[in-house]
């Protein structure tokens, strides 16, 4: 057992790219983006889910609420890292050097403000509000009496001398009173937004058509809180060319298509007058976030049209809400997205590559639920801004967006999946490793294959959600799922996880060459970790999902005879 251990301490300290990581806790959200920690340069990893105590904390996208986030999410977050002493060191340092730099305006914090919550309403005023009488006993309908989203801007591009400059020119709520340390995070904040809603920089020019698209970014503490940024661009309302503007919410909340139907109110409003933003957003501030299922009604008044009940649902499946699979598999086939699948299984560089932000923000949240109930370790940037493009020469893992224009700066790495999302595409993988097709054992890859042949044609939202999580999930119950089997506890001391009975437990060959590669990954290393912290009597997410489906094979099986 002694050799065990060691080797697992070995194994850890191997990590080039590491972190302070902050576990799980039942209540995250979900996001990916850049934060800095104030006094200290670094590059910043995002990671996709908060996980528990100390350490690395990566980007899941489910919502934050009272309901558990089990998944990977949709946004990652970022913690700021530190490269170790290992080969890519000096590579590392570099990095740190040239991202630190372009980062240098955005250091400090970029979660919450220190003291600027507004006063909240009491959960009894909530129940007097909006709780009927009967609900007494049943399901609670709200998940928590946060805010719907901390703040609303419209972010416009400014005529300069030179360039068009964006600049924040409406604020909802206006936060006034603040002391010095407040308006500086603020100020950084609102720089953040400027610089991710408009992510190609000051190269603009005024349009006549511009379509609307709806994209989502994440700002990330050091201490994990995240907030997640909600993007819809399109062109104001006005005669001749103008350069189009963008609505941005800032939210603790991973929730996409509920955000994004929140912004087709905004933007009928918009139409009509900039002050008839108020009083929705208001009203939709001072509503209680619903939970899964469940749906909260907002009142608003329109001129002419009079006063709208406007409703707001969520998923059941909650860890589901904020990614949108049909985007995925419109620019893949099925073979594709197998082969995105098996290199982020292991944790290598990809970058995809479009041409529309929304398209790079929906494929990247996707793929990183397919690791469900895994999360994304590493970084994750749904749309890299151009200031930032030189973080593709990072030697550690992530997942990146880029758009098409700069895709002379990316190609010339090595060791990298460039994946092509364009509509008029030449080909899907622009490089690769070239093994992509065979790191799935066969006969589970034909597996995965045939079950996603069975979503229809047209499939919506919820029938995808349905369909490609049932897909994916088997892979891992059939080769990680009796990892609970491998876990040695005796009374007074650590839980340790028997890593090489685990392997030795798989019969088959195939299965048990990609099961040792993927057991050093750091997603199943810090998910190990948190299995190992559990009381043995505390069964997680993956264990009753595991039991779950073995009981349904058996019935199944049953049926058959």
């Amino acid at each position: 057992m002694d050799e065990e251990q060691e080797a697992r301490r070995s194994h850890r300290r191997a990590w080039s790219f590491s972190s302070l990581r902050n576990k799980r806790k039942p209540s995250d959200g979900d996001g990916g983006g850049f934060s800095m920690r104030r006094g200290l340069r670094s590059f910043s990893s995002v990671r996709e889910g908060q996980r528990k105590g100390k350490g690395e904390d990566l980007p899941s996208e489910t919502c934050k609420g009272e309901d558990e986030d089990h998944a990977s999410g949709q946004h990652t977050e970022i913690a700021t890292g530190g490269f170790l002493g290992t080969e890519d060191e000096e590579a590392g340092s570099m990095m740190k050097k040239r991202l630190s730099t372009a980062w240098s305006s955005f250091r400090g914090k970029l979660g919450r403000d220190r003291g600027l919550k507004e006063a909240e309403p009491s959960p009894g005023e909530i129940a007097a509000d909006v709780l009927s009488s009967d609900n007494t006993g049943k399901e609670p309908r709200y998940s928590s009496t946060q805010f719907f989203f901390e703040y609303l801007v419209v972010v416009s591009l400014k005529k300069t001398k030179e360039a068009y400059e964006p600049q924040i020119t409406y604020q909802f709520p206006k936060k006034d009173g603040l002391v010095r340390f407040q308006k500086e995070e603020q100020e950084k904040t609102f720089k953040a937004i400027t610089l991710f809603c408009f992510p190609e920089g000051i190269n603009w020019e005024p349009l006549t058509e511009y379509p609307s698209e709806t994209f989502s970014f994440v700002l990330t503490e050091i201490d994990g809180s995240r907030r997640n940024g909600y993007c819809r661009r399109l062109l104001p309302n006005g005669k001749g060319a103008r350069p189009p503007e963008a609505y941005c919410i800032i939210s603790s909340l991973a929730c996409f298509g509920l955000f994004s139907k929140i912004f087709d109110e905004v933007e009928k409003r918009r139409q009509i007058s900039m002050a008839m933003i108020y009083p929705f957003m208001q009203s939709l501030r001072e509503a209680p976030f619903p939970a899964p299922g469940n749906t909260v009604k907002i009142k608003s008044f329109i001129p002419d049209a009079g006063t709208e009940i406007i409703s707001l649902t969520r998923p059941l499946d909650s860890w589901l809400e904020h990614v949108d699979f049909r985007t995925l598999f419109r620019c893949l086939s099925d073979e594709e997205v197998l082969q995105v699948f098996a290199a982020t299984v292991l944790e290598r560089r990809i970058i995809f590559i479009a041409e529309e932000l929304s398209t790079l923000s929906q494929v990247i949240h996707a793929v990183a639920v397919l690791l469900s109930p895994f999360t994304w370790q590493h970084t994750l940037i749904p749309i890299v801004p151009e200031i930032l493009i030189d973080v593709v020469m990072a030697p550690t893992p992530y997942l990146l967006g880029v758009q098409k224009r700069l895709l002379d700066l990316v190609i010339d790495q090595s060791d990298l999946l460039v994946v092509d999302l364009s509509e008029n595409r030449q080909e899907t993988f622009i490089t690769k490793i070239g093994d992509e097709k065979t790191i799935i054992p066969h006969k589970l890859r034909d597996e995965i294959l045939q079950a996603l042949k069975t979503r229809p044609e047209k499939a919506t939202v919820e029938e995808l959600n349905r369909v490609v999580p049932a897909a994916f999930f088997p892979f891992f119950v059939k080769t990680v799922g009796h990892f609970n089997q491998h876990i040695l506890r005796k009374a007074g001391e650590p839980a340790v996880f028997q890593r090489r009975n685990f392997c030795k437990a798989l019969e088959s060959k195939s299965t048990r060459h990609f099961v040792k590669k993927f057991v050093q990954t750091q997603m199943f290393d810090l998910f190990i970790q948190d299995v190992e912290q559990q009381p043995a009597s505390q069964e997680g997410f993956f264990q009753k999902k595991v039991a779950e489906y073995r009981e349904k094979m058996k019935k199944e099986k049953t049926k058959k005879h």
